[in-house]
């Protein structure tokens, strides 16, 4: 599952975060375009209060490449997610 998130990111990183560990989805990104990086969340779980998230949360910077899951020969470069913004 990929958000893209600008003005959802609280939503995104709380609820969203929480419904889909949840459902069970074992890979959730967020494109977070404030602050121009990938977060990679993996692994959900649920803890002792009945909470649920994941073990497993990775940042990765718009100038980095990642592995997408199930396509581990392919990589992605996070460069052509991010606009250039004004100041670069």
């Amino acid at each position: 599952m990929i958000e893209i998130s600008d003005k959802t990111l609280d939503y995104d990183q709380t609820t969203k975060l929480s419904l889909y560990a949840e459902a069970g989805i074992s890979d959730y990104w967020i494109v977070n375009l404030p602050a121009r990086q990938l977060e990679r969340h993996s692994q959900p779980y649920q803890n002792a209060q009945s909470k649920f998230s994941y073990l497993s949360k990775q940042i990765s910077l718009s100038n980095q490449s990642v592995t997408i899951p199930g396509f581990e020969d392919a990589l992605l470069d996070l460069s052509r997610l991010f606009p250039e913004s004004a100041s670069e």
